[in-house]
């Protein structure tokens, strides 16, 4: 890991879904990119029982896989957060990061997306553009519908973002204010690791709903770099397979320390 110069991420938390092999490798990226999978040990029995089996070479195909043990949250999606959001603090000699959301297949060369999406746009950072909604009081109605987070937890977090001064518009810096953030594409810069230090930050703070807080240090930060793509290019990028299970959450320990259940 400490060789990666381009690195592909992604994690599976709690078994909820199955790895999926990246497709459309241009033959001069292979052994130029990292392929690289963070499983729990949830994950880990799930995979295994469907007898994908973890080689000597901690292989499964091109995928590396690091099994996590003693995850700090109970929040497993908040525990998907750190590979996500922390890229740079995982692989500390990397310069580019990929990352996709472990419901997607890879379907694109990465070190060609690294010049459709970076390079050409003289881009440090890339996103992509949400395709439902535009505005982050929109997206707190719709996260409290589909129950992904109370609407206490919702309310309470808008609420500190209207009396920082957060606009209630549907573009920031130019930019559309929300994001769809299943595939994040960087250079792992100081400018860039700090925004998602403070994107990191937020959702631990406040709800898992990275989303939702998205717009907030977009519009707090106006990182010079970062671009957005539109929703037809991630459908291009990826293949949507979705969530094969559901996921099962860690328990405390009466001594306060996270495990697997």
């Amino acid at each position: 890991m400490r060789a990666c110069k381009v690195v592909v991420s992604t994690c599976a938390f709690g078994g909820g879904d199955d790895l999926y092999q990246p497709i459309g490798m241009a033959n001069s990226s292979i052994g130029r990119v990292c392929y690289v999978a963070f499983w729990d040990e949830v994950t880990l029995a799930a995979q295994e029982a469907e007898g994908k089996v973890i080689g000597d070479d901690s292989m499964i195909g091109r995928w590396r896989i690091i099994v996590v043990r003693s995850l700090p949250f109970v929040d497993q999606r908040l525990n998907g957060k750190i590979p996500k959001m922390l890229t740079h603090r995982l692989f500390t000699e990397a310069r580019y990061s990929i990352w996709v959301d472990s419901k997607y297949q890879l379907r694109r060369d990465p070190i060609g997306m690294l010049e459709a999406l970076l390079w050409r746009t003289n881009s440090t950072f890339a996103i992509s553009e949400h395709g439902a909604r535009s505005n982050i009081y929109d997206e707190g109605k719709a996260i409290v519908q589909k129950h992904k987070a109370t609407p206490e937890e919702v309310e309470v977090q808008l609420t500190r973002y209207r009396q920082d001064g957060m606009p209630d518009t549907k573009r920031l810096h130019g930019l559309k204010a929300l994001a769809e953030a299943s595939v994040i594409v960087r250079e792992l810069t100081p400018a860039t690791n700090h925004f998602m230090c403070a994107w990191f930050n937020e959702v631990v703070h406040f709800t898992s709903r990275d989303q939702l807080s998205f717009p907030y240090v977009l519009w707090r930060l106006n990182m010079h770099g970062l671009s957005m793509f539109p929703v037809c290019t991630r459908r291009d990028l990826v293949n949507s397979l979705g969530h094969t299970r559901k996921v099962k959450p860690l328990t405390q320990t009466n001594s306060g320390s996270s495990t697997t259940s």
